[in-house]
């Protein structure tokens, strides 16, 4: 391992929160180096301004702030959702995906201002730290990467709070006292965990909660929302167009507004343990369940059928942070061969913490209404099924009478 001393500047993943200010000083202090802050808005719904002044009066020469909102929905947020991934069959990897992007912008800036390493605030239990890493390796192999949390000994609140005062870094009074749970958010999600939530047998406090109303609160009236799709992404909402961040902000207003997305999951972490975490998800469970619906009729069975089996495994290269590896880049491009005809429009009807879908149209459909109409047609003989049925038997059936002849010789 190389030595503290080799590093000259560093590049911290920065929100200007208690951990990160004091991870900030920290590394001023124990690798004497100079330190670039980066501070990303994927649509975490926080003031960034503040991230900017506080890095400044710690010193900090170098200080991104980058809205990259717009990149997070097109390069990663639609093309999982392309996959209709779906972690342990509930969780739709909103922390996860937005880990990828973050560590390929902390390589660029890393290259950008010659620094020799980069930094994270994830703790040594958690799925981040991997996922930051691994992400970082995969597109250079040669950065050093710092994870405070894994050298220092300050693995208390309380002793962060001492080393923070101890070296005159400001603390807001609001962030003094003990956090009843700990909250990522970002335009896709929001995730809460720790404290009050660490007993799976209790339920969630309805004070988790922020980015849906009540369910049993929401309106009473239910309300339909028609979302247009090209070649699998969503493009519109209600004959309207949108860039892919503004749709997805619009459809997060919608389930806020009709209690969707909710989750209290138990989930396997990648390093080995079981966590628990209070999910919203509200514009993206309404894109799931349309996204299913305009493949129900521009999908063959086959690749619809394929697709379902492949999805576990992509969603667990997300979850674990392989996101830059080979197979999920292979993965994605049979994903996207398959959305070359998912196109049109679908309805989804929101009411009460559900999202249905109750309509679907596509100019690349193969539904067939001659087909499967209970009234008269012209296309299909049912006496044709007679022998499909008899071919698909007969294996069935020399199964049947061998095991008989079996039974019978005892």
């Amino acid at each position: 391992m190389a030595a503290k001393t080799d590093v000259k500047k560093v590049v911290l993943a920065y929100s200007g929160g208690l951990d990160t200010s004091v991870i900030l000083k920290w590394l001023q202090v124990e690798y004497d180096c100079e330190v670039v802050t980066f501070t990303a808005d994927l649509g975490q719904g926080e003031e960034l301004e503040p991230a900017r002044r506080k890095a400044e009066r710690a010193g900090v020469k170098e200080i991104y702030i980058e809205d990259l909102r717009e990149e997070f929905v097109r390069e990663f947020v639609f093309p999982m959702f392309r996959a209709n991934a779906v972690y342990e069959g509930l969780y739709l990897l909103g922390t996860s995906i937005a880990r990828p992007l973050i560590a390929k912008r902390l390589v660029e800036i890393a290259e950008k201002t010659g620094a020799d390493a980069i930094a994270h605030g994830a703790t040594g239990k958690g799925n981040d730290q991997v996922r930051f890493e691994l992400n970082a390796y995969a597109l250079n192999p040669d950065i050093r990467v710092i994870a405070p949390w894994r050298e220092w000994d300050l693995n208390s609140r309380e002793k962060l709070i001492a080393w923070a005062e101890k070296h005159q870094i400001e603390i807001p009074k609001d962030k003094r006292g003990e956090a009843p749970f700990s909250v990522d958010a970002n335009l896709l999600h929001t995730s809460s965990e720790g404290k009050v939530l660490e007993d799976p047998a209790e339920p969630a406090p309805s004070y988790v909660f922020q980015r849906t109303v009540d369910p049993e609160s929401a309106p009473d009236e239910p309300e339909i929302v028609e979302i247009g799709f090209d070649r699998g992404d969503a493009i519109s909402i209600d004959g309207k167009p949108y860039s892919p961040a503004m749709l997805l902000t619009k459809l997060n207003e919608y389930g806020y507004k009709h209690g969707v997305g909710r989750l209290d999951l138990v989930e396997n972490r990648f390093v080995g343990m079981k966590s628990r975490g209070i999910y919203e998800t509200p514009g993206g469970t309404i894109l799931l369940a349309a996204h299913r619906g305009i493949e129900q009729i521009t999908l063959d069975r086959g690749a619809m059928h394929l697709k379902d089996e492949l999805m576990p495994r992509y969603a667990e290269l997300i979850y674990n942070g392989f996101w830059f590896s080979p197979e999920r880049e292979m993965l994605q491009a049979a994903i996207d061969k398959s959305q070359e005809h998912v196109s049109g429009t679908v309805k989804v009807k929101l009411y009460k913490g559900s999202a249905n879908v109750v309509g679907r149209a596509s100019e690349r459909t193969i539904y067939s209404l001659a087909h499967v109409t209970f009234e008269e047609d012209m296309v299909y003989d049912q006496k044709d099924a007679e022998g499909f049925i008899k071919l698909n038997a007969l294996r069935l059936k020399l199964l049947a009478r061998r095991n008989k002849n079996a039974e019978s010789k005892g």
